[in-house]
Order: structure tokens, then sequence, then C-alpha cells
């Protein structure tokens, strides 16, 4: 709102300092820091008002130290993050971009989501909470609105070939401006981004076009459950994730900023010139939402961490990972996710072999093993002895180790 508001300032009063809302990154800089301050500011107040309504978590006895006394915690936290992601937003980002509405769409979407979830969980004292059936239908849901919106939406576009000129002198904003025009529009494309590949680029549709050149036009058929799957895929391996305090936010936080990078180097057409990289029109507008995310993530730290005044609930992880899982496909990163998101992996993987071998040792032996003393992975690190605290800081070293190797991938192919 107030990027239209400077706008028309600018264009009609040349008003002195109109023209900052113009820079992606001073609307960015505004973001992270108004998501800051609504986060650390109004965050004790959501808290507050939670543990009026009394809106604890009920925690089960999983025979792990300490994990007792979080009972009463108030969950619901991402409702911090939500709100303050979206005021920025609002404030900042041009809303007639298809990006951001798809970024919006998405946070409200699995923000409701997790909010369902979590009020079955606290006032109808539901432990299970909404079935896992409703869930997925909500992943998939969400998913082929994503893979619809990518696919036919005539805004969504990419360009392998800039021929951008080299830079002149420190008109860098005029400049990049003059090229994107210069370019002109993309084009439609179902590809992606192969990670360390030198002629990195992969068509989805050639996935059908090896059958018959033809079925070009049926592309969608392979690209929209694609999507589907990395949606539900990473939506609930942050909810996995979302298991100790400031575990999910930090990692989160970590994945968030490095998805950043990416969006601005594709949206900006002298970026991804020089990176060899495909440049995608309006994408930098992403920068910042994803800012307004980092902010309202590390603010809901403050509250977050060991020991927690608030949980996130499935309110904040579902939507977390549904945001993130539509960034790396916006900006045709979504083959990097095994490698940016190894946490959110890892703890998936976690539990899909607990419960495969626990059944498959039931059925040849006649009673379940495991392979980890708990999962999902953070639990058997808690079960070996080591502190919360000390889990969660070494798993954000790990997720800062991979968030670089992943911006390595821009050059080292």
């Amino acid at each position: 709102m107030l990027y239209y508001l400077f706008k028309f300032l600018d264009e009609n009063y040349d008003i002195p300092g109109t023209g900052l809302f113009e820079f992606i990154s001073f609307r960015s800089a505004m973001a992270i820091i108004f998501s800051l301050g609504i986060s650390t500011i109004y965050g004790k107040k959501i808290i507050n008002y939670l543990l009026r309504k009394q809106v604890g978590e009920s925690v089960r006895d999983l025979g792990l130290k300490g994990q007792s006394e979080k009972a009463g915690t108030p969950t619901m936290g991402g409702l911090i993050i939500i709100i303050a992601t979206l005021i920025p937003v609002l404030l900042f980002a041009r809303l007639d971009n298809i990006y951001v509405i798809l970024l919006i769409v998405t946070t409200l979407w699995m923000g409701t989501i997790g909010f369902i979830d979590d009020y079955i969980k606290t006032f109808k004292k539901d432990k299970e909470g909404l079935s896992g059936k409703f869930k997925v239908i909500g992943q998939v849901g969400l998913g082929l609105i994503v893979g619809a919106t990518m696919y036919f939406h005539p805004g969504i576009t990419v360009k392998e070939e800039t021929n951008v000129p080299a830079i002149r002198n420190t008109q860098f904003v005029e400049q990049a401006q003059e090229a994107s025009s210069a370019a002109g529009p993309g084009t439609k494309s179902t590809t992606t981004t192969i990670p360390f590949v030198k002629n990195n680029e992969f068509d989805y549709a050639s996935l059908i076009t090896w059958i018959n050149p033809n079925l070009v036009s049926y592309a969608w058929l392979i690209f929209i459950p694609i999507v589907i799957f990395i949606v539900t895929a990473v939506s609930n391996g942050a909810n996995l994730t979302d298991g100790i305090d400031g575990l999910a936010a930090g990692s989160s936080a970590i994945i968030v900023l490095t998805l950043g990078i990416f969006a601005w180097v594709s949206g900006n057409i002298i970026f991804s010139d020089y990176l060899n990289i495909m440049y995608i029109p309006s994408s930098g507008e992403m920068t910042i939402y994803i800012t307004a995310l980092a902010g309202a993530l590390v603010g809901f730290l403050w509250y977050n961490t060991f020991p927690a005044q608030v949980f996130m609930g499935d309110t904040g992880s579902l939507t977390i990972g549904g945001i993130i899982a539509v960034l790396a496909i916006a900006t045709r990163k979504e083959l990097l996710i095994p490698i940016l998101c190894g946490i959110f992996l890892v703890e998936n993987l976690s539990v899909v072999l607990q419960v495969t071998w626990f059944k498959i040792t039931k059925r040849k032996y006649g009673e379940g093993r495991r392979i980890f003393l708990m999962s999902p992975l953070h639990h058997h690190y808690q079960k070996l002895g080591l502190h919360e605290s000390k889990i969660v800081v070494r798993f954000w070293i790990v997720g800062i180790f991979l968030a670089i190797v992943t911006v390595v991938t821009l050059k080292v192919r």
C-alpha cells in the first residue's frame, strides 16, 4: 500500500525520498525491520492473549527430560509469524505481482489448515487434531493451485538468454530497468534448475514429450503433480521439525534467507546474466515477502528459544513449510530442496524409516524393532541425553552449512 502511495507522490509531486520505494532493496529492508518490530513488540501481547484464552499445549509424555514441564505453554504462536509477515508485505510489496499474490494465498491457506488443527487439539481436547487425510487434502489443494498458476498464468515466465550489456556506470537500477525492457517478455516454460550441472536447465515437459513431441501441451499432467508432491513433502517436513524449542523457526529462517538470495538474483536481469542463470521477470518482488518472513521468524525466536514461552503449533509449521515450497518452485530451485532443506528431509526420513522398519520387523519377528531411539531425529538425540539447546544449535550449524552449499551451486557446475 505504501509502495503505491509513495510512487504516486514521486510521480506527481517529486517529493525527495519518495523514489526510494522503487528500490526492492529498500523495501526489503523496511519489511524486515517492520516484521522484527511486530513479532518482538506485539508478540508478547499475542502470547498473553493466548494465555488468557488458555490456548495451552497438551504435551504427551514421551519419556523425555523436561517434556512434562512444557504442558500449558501457549501454542498457535504461528499467528505471530503470519501477522508479522503479512503486514509488512501489504505495506511494502507490489500487490499486483502474481508471485506475491501466490505467497499470500499460500500463507492464508496453510495457516488456516494449521489453525484448525491447533484449534481441535486445544479446544476440542483431541490430541490427534485435524485428521491426517484432511491435512493431505489441504496440502494437495494448495499444490494444485500453485501448480496450475505456475503453469497457466501468463505473468509467470522465464528468459534463459538475456544478452545484457556490461554495466557502464553507477546507475545500476536504471540500467537494470532498461535492460529488462530491452529483453522483452519471457516465455512460458516448465524449465527448472539442476544443481552442479554445467548446462543446468531441465524441462519437465521432456518427461512426456519423449513419447511424442505433440504431447507438450499436456506437460501440466507431469508438472502439477510434481508441485503437489513438493508442497506436501516440505510442509510435512517443517511440521515434523517443530518438536523442540527454536528448531523449526531457526532452521526455517536460514532456508528462507537463502531462497531470498535466489529470488534477488533471478529477478535481476544483470545478476542473472552474470551468473548465467534463468532470468525470471517480476520474481525479485518475492524478496520483500522473504525478508518479511525472515524477520518474523527471527522475532518469533525471541520467545521460542529454550525455554519456550510459546510454540508455533501447526499454524506456524505448516505455513512455513508451504511458503518455503512455493518459494523454491517459483525461483525454479525446487531440485535444491534436498540440500537446502536437508534438516526437513532427514526429519521426514527418520519417521518414514522408523515406522517402516517397525512394521517389517513386527511381521517377521513378532515384535517391532526401531532404528532410532525415537523419531523424528531430534528426539533420538534427546534420548541420548543431549540438551535441547545443544541439539538446536547443532542443527542450525548444519543448516547454515547446507545453505552455503546451496548458494555455491550458483557458480559451481
